[in-house]
């Protein structure tokens, strides 16, 4: 008779969960793939797929039956997206999961500059309260989306200033993420603030674009208020709009700025540089 998965994983058909599945499957390690579309789940060796969303207690209850370590990656993007975390986490909590990993960000506080460092903060706080043990793996700003900043025209425009944030790359935080995943009581009950090596201004994240793409990239430094008005024409509620806008405003303020060891200190590797990164996906 087979074991049954004792880690399930979320977000498997995103960037960070899919990698995270990917390399539990080369590793041998069973697992069980929470997904709202099990037709898009991947197909991987020794997982099996579960149809849950984070808002639905029921499902989200049945398919963490006799799973012990849980990834969580975040929500995709919504004004109500807490209230789904809160459901799920609790339905977790009373399926038996013994312990939580969850993608959250760096300084996230009640009142963090990035809105939506808000949300994660409240999660963090529901997740502390459940009584499942913890892991919040705080990341930075992806570099993998740096490039989709730019508009047509090769300018990236906020209002960043000259603020500086510690990019990290998706690789990484997946890797971390499986590092925790394979030993979480190693883990239990603290956070990481996932890095890269560097923090750099925006200014020079268009500078390392342009040198390694051949192509001009660079910043325009904007007003609060020029941002918000650039932003207008996308049709987008306020609290997405603020998210936008609040993307360079964190940076400018810098609390994005702090480089962390965390990533080597997990996975026993150095993190990715953004040049590093560049050339990988060139």
């Amino acid at each position: 008779m087979s074991t049954p998965p004792v880690i399930a994983v979320t977000g498997s058909t995103g960037a960070v969960g899919g990698r995270v599945a990917r390399d539990l499957a080369a590793r041998g390690i069973p697992q069980r793939l929470l997904v709202r579309d099990a037709s898009r789940a991947p197909r991987l060796d020794g997982a099996e797929v579960h149809v849950a969303r984070y808002s639905d207690a029921d499902a989200a209850h049945a398919a963490l039956q006799g799973v012990e370590t849980l990834l969580m990656v975040s929500a995709s993007e919504t004004a109500d997206r807490v209230e789904h975390h809160r459901t799920f986490v609790e339905a977790a909590a009373r399926a038996g999961v013994r312990s939580i990993v969850y993608t959250s960000f760096l300084a996230a506080a009640p009142d963090a500059v990035f809105t939506l460092g808000r949300d994660h903060a409240a999660t963090e706080d529901i997740i502390r309260a459940s009584g499942m043990s913890y892991t919040f793996l705080r990341d930075n700003f992806y570099m993998d989306m740096m490039e989709l900043f730019a508009g047509d025209d090769g300018v990236i425009r906020g209002p960043a200033g000259e603020g500086r944030c510690s990019l990290v790359s998706r690789s990484d935080v997946a890797a971390t993420a499986v590092a925790v995943l394979r030993h979480p009581s190693a883990h239990a009950d603290v956070f990481y603030d996932l890095t890269g090596p560097e923090a750099l201004t925006m200014t020079e994240v268009a500078e390392k674009i342009s040198a390694v793409r051949g192509h001009p990239v660079r910043f325009l430094d904007e007003t609060v208020d020029e941002a918000y008005a650039s932003r207008a024409a996308f049709g987008a509620p306020r609290w997405q709009v603020d998210a936008w806008v609040s993307t360079y405003t964190s940076i400018a303020s810098g609390d994005l700025a702090a480089v962390s060891a965390d990533v080597e200190r997990v996975t026993g590797r150095p993190a990715q540089s953004f040049e590093e990164f560049l050339g990988a996906v060139s």
